[in-house]
Parts: structure tokens; sequence; C-alpha cells
């Protein structure tokens, strides 16, 4: 069903379904086994409705027999189709959400372990009765070995400290990092800070130095108030109290000085005053204690489904293996047959084969003979691979593709149902080959047992654009779970031993590699000297899209040690080199893997591409991550989830390092835990998802309340965007408005989306509704803006936007990428006074926006400065005016000074990403002078286009109203546009700098299926812009020329905001 259309049959959305006083009717079933029809309100709690049915059972037959209410609560099948039961009696039943109106009335469960898998279920979108169903031994193994990680780290959480507890719950986020200019914001050198005292109304203000620790501070305040009291030979102890942000779930503690907290240069660089709360500790102690109740009571549980404990370690001695290194016969399959493959009837149908480590072939792809069919083919074929069994490198993939192959001249008719067109094909000898299906899988199992026997795989119908040899090695090892009407084929393994084989063990692996170097002529094996450095030095700079030849690969792996000492940066051209279907060249590289440098985690952030399979590159790879600060990694955790889904096994070092890290920082948690949970309907990953999240939830038991909330407000906010898009066809927008508010009144409402951490920032408490400027927007999906009363003394509204319809991962992406280009500009000493706003999606289709407050669309501002549509396009003082009107004297320079540092930035951002469909209504300027841009649609240069002509021609937007306001309104005032001009060419070196980064993450994301992020092509776009390959001088030469095009061609975009602002002028 389509996002915009709510379900008629879901009777918790749609308010037509229920009867007009709102009560529904339910079906009460007793453990008497009496049946009662109640009508009940469908806003009701759970114990109200329990009072109710109570009254009416009095009435009915064996209520005798019943003990007393309290013994009993209702359970239910949710819409997760899992069993819940309803032991939170204050919940409502429009938020437990029945999947059908029946409840059944049960004795109270004492099983703590089967309450918490129920919870979990409903938290994760997942019930856990689909796992415990797998017969999938990989699947009980791994939720064993996570359940023990969980509930060790349940047991060290309840001896932690109350200091220790808050560092982990509510983590201070710190910017090591002083930006150069910061001096200038001070007052004297000094700080203002504001400190207020928590339950009474004593306020105080103290200049301070920025270098100034937390407890010292904590001292000032509390002296400075016992002073006033009278009471200054009291003694005090400044480690008994905390500093937290007012308003916020943020603390100031630690070490550290004053000014690399995020909250507080943040205020410096906005001129704004810090606002801080002076909290007694043991009000943190009560918060700490109450979730140790929790934590206690899931180490205490008793689970009735448990999975089964691990076996005990068996030696090798105990079970006889045989090593693959010894099985020299050629590597074969037998592919027997294939069924539901749909094609046409004139069609014959063939398979293609491929060995792949990556997206290295390891040998030439087989093709099986032609044979005909409608939906079941028989081959009995036997497939032998140029490469023998004990070549085979661990995480060799094999691969298949499925193809119809008919006459060129009989396509044009039957194929119309078969959407050609769409994916790739292969002419030869006048047929046409049309792909109908793909699967790959593993040749050894998680275990690294070589795979035999028999193996049915269902098939994937959708290709991606790129395809390697007519196949699909980046596509999932996992089969298809829809088996009903997927394509499948049955192949079987060869048997080469009667005894199971094995890929060696590590130490086996080294051993080998010490033979090798025995045997080896030459101890200088692998050096080149001098004569090779600069043409070793010339292939290492390259960006990471660049192509090695034969030739470049081979002196590489022949040079290997030179690499390891002189560019240890080359590790991945290196790992593209070794010939993975040698296993001598496997064993050397795994020893010099061994005592290869530590990578920066930036750089080996590269490793964990898909190029990059083997299990012991990426458990080096993660090693190097664990360098990061828990701040940079919250910057790449995006794409560390994507690449999740390149691990072809559910044990893998990124999952277990993901997890540890999440546990250890509760701000990382909710991080993973929504960019899991946003994708865990995905049929491919749904399992590793779904289990990477029942692992976070068992280890941090007191956080699922918080993020049950959360969950609990998305689903309010998605049943009010259905009903407001139900409705938007039938009443007028004022109408409309009206409704949301009445809605936002019910009690259901009010409590479900009031005092919860918001899921963009867990800092950040939503706490009180502002009903009144709560609205939705006009766009297609009726985005819903709700508005929040800030706790913070003097502080803005808190808006968040919930969009339901959309895909926001492009646009979350696009944010990860203007925040990281702000914190390479800011590590150079150039703040560009970004505004990277939070972005968060949260399901499919859905998600929510931060509301950047106190500003507008550059639309708004010259519609509202000119009465004609046509004309306010061109008014080049509206912006200008508009500054003026909210910032007088000095405070108008320091705005205009954010305007040029602000546009500077976003000029650049903007196109070395290629973001496209940039027009008045989503450029917008805060008060404070600083721009930003919002909704990023279109990226990599894909630019709207109409009648096949592109609409943008420019590479930027840099209007003359901009440049006016960049000029402090004097058309000839040049010093300020250099300036201007000079930022944007130092921000441009500065991103190119780090071409490789910004590569990498791009190619990291290929796996998400975003729209204009599909092949390494796409990627192309960033290698242009910035000017990778090219020298210093020329790249800047090439940005002179793009900044002039853009100053040139500014004409076209008035015109082109001229058509949209009349557009939109029409449609108001």
């Amino acid at each position: 069903m389509p996002p915009t259309v709510t379900d008629i049959l879901d009777i918790w959305a749609v308010d037509s379904q229920i009867g007009a006083d709102g009560s529904i009717s339910v079906d009460f079933l007793l453990p008497t086994g009496i049946y009662i029809n109640l009508d009940v309100p469908r806003d009701a709690t759970i114990s109200h409705i329990k009072q109710l049915l109570w009254k009416q059972a009095h009435s009915y037959p064996l209520f005798h027999l019943l003990m007393e209410i309290d013994s009993y609560m209702f359970s239910c099948v949710n819409q997760t189709a899992v069993h819940e039961e309803l032991e939170d009696e204050t919940r409502r039943l429009c938020d437990v959400r029945p999947f059908l109106p029946v409840l059944k009335l049960v004795t109270r469960n004492c099983d703590p372990g089967e309450k918490l898998d129920s919870r979990i279920g409903v938290l994760i979108g997942k019930g856990l009765h689909e796992f415990d169903a797998l017969p999938d031994p990989e699947v009980k193994e791994f939720r064993t070995k996570m359940r023990r990680i969980s509930e060790e780290k349940n047991q060290s959480l309840v001896s932690l400290s109350w200091m220790d507890w808050l560092k982990h719950t509510y983590p201070p986020e710190q910017e090591p990092s002083i930006p150069e200019n910061f001096q200038d914001k001070l007052y004297g050198g000094n700080l203002v800070v504001a400190i207020h005292f928590d339950n009474c109304q004593d306020v105080f203000s103290f200049q301070v130095s920025p270098n100034i620790n937390p407890i010292k501070l904590n001292e000032l305040a509390i002296r400075k108030r016992l002073t006033i009291r009278g009471r200054e030979d009291e003694e005090i102890n400044p480690s008994d109290y905390v500093l937290q942000v007012s308003g916020r779930l943020e603390y100031v503690f630690g070490d550290q000085p004053l000014i690399q907290f995020q909250y507080i240069r943040n205020c410096v660089m906005n001129r704004t005053l810090p606002q801080l709360t002076l909290v007694e500790c043991c009000s943190i102690k009560k918060m700490c204690d109450q979730e140790m109740i929790a934590i206690e009571a899931a180490i205490n549980r008793k689970s009735s489904n448990l999975p089964l404990p691990l076996p005990p370690k068996k030696t090798r001695t105990a079970t006889l293996t045989q090593s693959v290194w010894d099985i020299s016969n050629p590597f074969k399959i037998i592919l027997l047959n294939g069924n539901k493959l749909n094609t046409e009837e004139t069609a014959k149908v063939n398979v293609r084969a491929g060995l792949f480590h990556g997206t290295e072939l390891l040998c030439k792809p087989i093709v099986s003979t032609e044979v005909s069919g409608r939906s079941d083919h028989v081959w009995n074929e036997t497939l032998e691979f140029e490469v023998n069994v004990c070549d085979l490198p661990r995480m060799a993939r094999l691969c298949f593709a499925v193809y119809a192959v008919m006459d060129k001249m009989k396509t044009k008719k039957s194929t119309k149902t078969m959407n050609t067109s769409k994916y790739q094909t292969i002419r030869k000898a006048g047929k046409v080959h049309y792909p109908v299906a793909w699967v790959n899988t593993m040749v050894f199992d998680y275990k690294g047992q070589l795979k035999t026997g028999d193996l049915i795989l269902h098939s994937w119908s959708s290709f991606p654009d790129e395809l390697e040899e007519m196949l699909n090695p980046m596509g999932t090892v996992q089969t298809n779970p829809y088996t009903e009407n997927a394509t499948a084929l049955h192949i079987k393994f060869q048997e080469y031993s009667k005894l199971p084989i094995y890929y060696p063990p590590f130490d086996k692996i080294l051993e080998k590699a010490a033979e090798i170097a025995k045997s080896s002529d030459s101890a200088m094996a692998g050096r080149g000297g001098k004569k090779f450095y600069v043409v070793l030095k010339e292939i290492m700079e390259r960006d990471p899209l660049s192509q090695l030849c034969e030739n470049e690969m081979d002196l590489i792996w022949t040079l290997r040690y030179d690499c390891r000492e002189n560019f240890p940066q080359s590790l991945p051209k290196l790992l593209l080199s070794v010939k993975w279907n040698k296993l001598e060249d496997v064993a050397q590289l795994q020893a010099l893997l061994q005592i290869w440098t530590k990578l920066p985690p930036r750089e080996a952030l590269e490793l964990l591409d898909f190029n990059y399979p083997d299990q012991y590159v990426r458990e080096y790879a993660v090693g190097c991550l664990k360098l990061m600060s828990d701040e940079e990694l919250s910057q790449y955790l995006l794409q560390l989830v994507q690449v999740l889904k390149y691990e072809p096994f559910l044990d893998c070092a990124l999952s277990r390092f993901l997890l540890e890290r999440a546990l250890a920082n509760r701000r990382i948690g909710q991080m993973l835990f929504w960019h899991l949970r946003s994708e865990v309907h995905i049929p491919a990953i749904s399992v590793q998802f779904g289990l990477i999240l029942e692992a976070y939830c068992r280890g941090s038991v007191a956080h699922m309340k918080v993020l049950s909330k959360q969950v609990e407000a998305l689903n309010k906010m998605k049943t009010l965007n259905g009903l407001i898009k139900l409705n938007a066809m039938k009443q007028s927008k004022a109408k409309g408005k009206d409704a949301m508010h009445t809605c936002l009144k019910q009690n259901a409402y009010r409590e479900a989306l009031s005092n919860l951490q918001s899921p963009l920032n867990p800092s950040v408490i939503l706490s009180e509704l502002h009903i009144e400027r709560c609205k939705y927007m006009d766009s297609k999906m009726k985005p819903l803006w709700i508005v929040y009363n800030n706790k913070m003394f003097g502080g803005d509204f808190v808006g968040i936007i919930f969009k339901n319809g959309d895909d926001l991962r492009q646009d979350m992406l696009t944010l990860q990428i203007l925040r990281l280009m702000d914190l390479l500009w800011k590590e150079a000493g150039l703040d560009l006074r970004m505004l990277p706003y939070g972005c968060l999606a949260t399901g499919d289709h859905s998600g929510l926006i931060e509301a950047v407050s106190n500003s507008e669309t550059i639309a708004d501002i010259q519609l509202n400065s000119s009465n004609v549509a046509a004309a306010a396009a061109f008014n080049k003082d509206a912006l200008l005016n508009w500054l003026k009107e909210y910032n007088l004297g000095d405070d108008l320079d320091r705005a205009i000074e954010e305007f040029t540092l602000s546009c500077a930035g976003y000029c650049v951002a903007t196109y070395v990403l290629g973001i496209g469909d940039r027009h008045s209504d989503n450029i917008m300027v805060r008060k404070n002078g600083q721009l930003f841009h919002i909704d990023f649609g279109h990226i990599l240069g894909n630019f709207k286009s109409k009648f096949g002509i592109k609409r943008e021609r420019v590479p930027f937007i840099l209007t003359y109203d901009f440049i006016h306001v960049i000029q402090q309104g004097k058309t000839g005032n040049t010093e300020k546009f250099g300036r201007f001009r000079q930022y944007c060419e130092e921000a441009y070196l500065i991103l190119r700098r780090h071409g490789n980064l910004f590569i990498t993450l791009f190619a990291l994301m290929l796996t998400a299926g975003l729209p204009e992020l599909t092949s390494v092509k796409d990627i192309q776009y960033l290698k242009d812009s910035l000017a990778l390959g090219k020298s210093e001088e020329e790249a800047l030469k090439q940005f002179k020329q793009k900044f002039d095009e853009a100053l040139r061609e500014s004409w076209t975009t008035k015109v082109n905001w001229m058509a949209h602002t009349v557009r939109k002028d029409y449609r108001s």
C-alpha cells in the first residue's frame, strides 16, 4: 500500500471506523472460558478498561471462580504479530494498538524473562519468536554469544558509581579543537556564564576564564551563593554537584576546560549567554538508582526461551578434519534444477555462475547450457571452475544469475511483461539474454567449513544498475525469505573428501607464510630501492576510484615491504594487488598485515568497503577504528551501519565493535538503534539488523524505556499524518489545522508526544507541546511541524518536522557530509558558520528533521518585501533590509559577517557535492545572518531538467542580492567581496586535501540503495568537482573559473527564482 494512503483496516488510525463517542467494540476472553463483547473508549487506559470489564463480568456465569482483579492482566497480539502482555496498565488502548480488538485476561506472569522478550520485540518492530523459529545454527550461536556480552555489560553497570553512570548515560559533548577567532567573541578574554540553582530561583552570573574546569566553576558558584546568604564559613564539596545545561539532558563535567564543551563553544560563537544549572548529586543518584532497579531485574530474570547454550569447544583431535589447502581438485558444483522462473514460453534459460572475492573475479564465469520450459527447468549439469579448491579464499562467494535467452525478432511483444529495459542485457549470435533473477552464497560457512551437499537458493528479482560480468557480487548472500514466489535454484556442492573440509586457522596461515619466507631465495624480496620510490609515490597518491593496471599491481605486490615502510597508507592498493586465488600470496599478505602500522581511523574506513572482504583485513580496520573518540565515531556511524550489509556472517569484528561502543555510550546507542531500526523492514538484512538490535536492548535495558517512548511518539505522529492526508482533499487548510489541534489536545496524543528525549538528539527534551504553533505543511506528504515549549530561560521554541512518505536517507547523508566539511574547515582554523541541522530516518520512508528557529526562506523574505510576485526575485535590497530589521548597529556588521562566511561555506559545499534543485524556497537565512540550505533531493550533479534541458546552469548559487549583502549594500565594496572570494577558495582547497575521505564515505553508502547513489559512476562527480588528479594550482584555477561562471550566470538563477515565486504565489 502506498505510504500516502492510510490503511482503511487500521482501526487505530482512521476515526471513521470508530463510534461518534470515540468508543470501539472489543472482544474480551476470560480465564473461565467466558466471552464478553464490550464498547470501550479507544483512549481509555488499560486499568480503566479492566475496571469496566470487571463490572460487566459480575453479571456473567462463573464469575465466582475468578480471583482478585489485581491477579490478572490483559494480553493481545500486537501490530508486529508479537504476543504482548500489557503489564503497564497506565498505557492507553489506542497506543497499544492490538492487531485486532481482542484482549485476553490472563493470570499475571511472574517470569520477567518473557516480559523482557515481549518488550524487546515491540521496541524493535520484530517479534523475537521469529528468531526463535529460525533453524539456522549461526543465528542461535550469535544470539547466545551476544546474550553473554549483554549480561556481562549489565553486571558491570550495576557496580558503577553515580558519576561513572552519568558518563555512560549522558556523556559530555566535547570539541577538543579551539577555533582561532574565539578570542574575538569573549569579553576581555573571559566567558560570561549564568548559573541557576536546582529547586530554587537563585541565578548568578560569572566572568570566568575559558580554561576553567567545571569543578572549579562549581566551587565559585557555591561560594558566591553561601557568601550572599551569610554562610561563607560552611564546608562544601564542589564534587557533590554537577553542572547541567539548563533545560537539556546535557551535563558539563570532567577535567577539560570549559571552552572544550560543545554547548559552551556554540554559545561563545553565537554570542549567547551559556545557561547552566547546578544540580546536587543526590538528584543524579536518584536517577541512577531507578535505572539500576531495571538492570538488576534483567540480571535476575530466568527466560523460558533462552537459546541453546554453545556446545563445548571441540579440539580438532576429537573430530578429524581436512584442510582446504590439501585439496588440489578444481572447484565444481552441480546445477540441478530451477523453478518459478516465470519466463516466456519461447525463451530458453541459462544460468551464469562466478566466483568472487569482493568485486574481483577469481576465475572466468561459467555459463550453463540453455534449457526450455516455462516455470520449471532441469539441468543436472556439472559446472567446473578454473580454480583449485585449495586456492579459494575464506570469503569467496558464489554468484548466480538466471537469464532468459530470446531471439531478437521475437522480443518486441513478448518481453513487455519482463520490464527488461531497466536491466543490462547481453546480445550475441542474434539472441538477447535478459536477467530474470540472481542469488549469492558463500563457499565456506560461518565456521569456515567448505559447504557440501544440496542447497536450494531462493533468488532476488531486482537487479542493480551495475553488474560485474552480468552477476551481482555486491548483492546479499542471504536468500530471499519470501520463498513462495521467488525463483529457486537447486544446486549441489561437490564432495572432495569424507572428512569435513575447513579453511586453515590463523596460526596455520602464519606457518605457511613463514615456510614460504624460508624457501625464498632473496632476503630482500619485496624491496625495490630508490629507483622505484617515485613510481610508487605516484601510484599511492591516486584517489580510491583510480583503477590499477596489471603491471602496477604486480609492482606493488613485488615491492610490498617498501610499501609498508614508506607508504603505510597504501594498504588498500596493496590489497587490491594481491592474487586472492593463490593461497601462497594470501598467506604472505596475512603475515605482512600483522606488522603493518595502524592507519589513522579516517584512512582505515576505506578497508570496510566491499572491495576488501577478507576477515583479517576487516578486523585490522576495526582495530584502527577503536582509536576513534565517541564524537568521531558518531560522525561516521551512518556509513559503519551501512557496511554491516557487506558482512556475510553475523558474528564479525564490526558488529561487535559497534555494539561495544553503543553499550558504553548511550548517545551512540540511540544513533545505532535508529539507524538499524529504520531499515529492519528490508528482507535481506532484517535478521542481521534485528539481532543486533536485540543484543543492544538486552545490554541496555534501562535505555529501552526512553526508546519505547520515542517509538510510541513516532507512531502517534504517523497516525496523525495519515489522518491529515486523508482529510486534506475534503477540507481547507484552516479546518485541517484546527482538526490537527483538536487531535493533539486529546490525552492519548498529548501524553505520547510530551516529555521525551528527541530521537534527533538525546540531550534535547521535547517537554510540553505548544499546540497553537503546531501545523502541517503544504507539500504532497503533508509533513507535521510539531512545536514544544523550551524549558531553558528565554530559549526559543523547539521544533521538529515529521515526514512520512519521503526517503530521508539522502538528506541524512548530505547533512552528515556538510557536518564533516564544517569539522574539516574548523580543524584548519576556518569557521564558516555552517548549520547542518539534525535529520534522522526512523522507518520505511519516514523520519524527523530539526526545525531551525528564527529563520525564513529567501522566497518569503523577497515576497514579503514586494507586492508583485514576479518582481520579488529581482529586489536586491530585500535581504539586506530584512537583516537590518533584526540587527542594529554593531549587530548588523556581525550579521553580515555571519552571512558572508556561511554563504561561502554553502557555495563551496553545494558545488563539491553537486547539490541540485536550488531555489529560493530551499535556501534560508537566520535572523543572526547565517545562511543555510535545506532539502537535498538531488545530489552528485543530478540536476532537474525540463524537456531535456537542465534548469540549473550554474555551478552554485551566488546572486546579486547575496553579493549586495556581502558588500554591505555598497556597490563598489570590492574589499569585502574579495574576502568572500578568498574564503571560498580557501574552503575549496581544504576539502580537496580530504578528497579521498569523501570518496570513501560515498562508496561505503553504495549499499544503502539511494536513488542517486547506485554505482561508482555516481561518485565520479566528486572526483571531478574536487579536481582530484590535478595539481593544487590547476584545481584552484578550475574553481576560479566556476566561481566566475556562477557570477556571470546569476541572472539565470534569478529568472528561475522568479518563475518559482510566481508559481508559489499562484498556488497559495
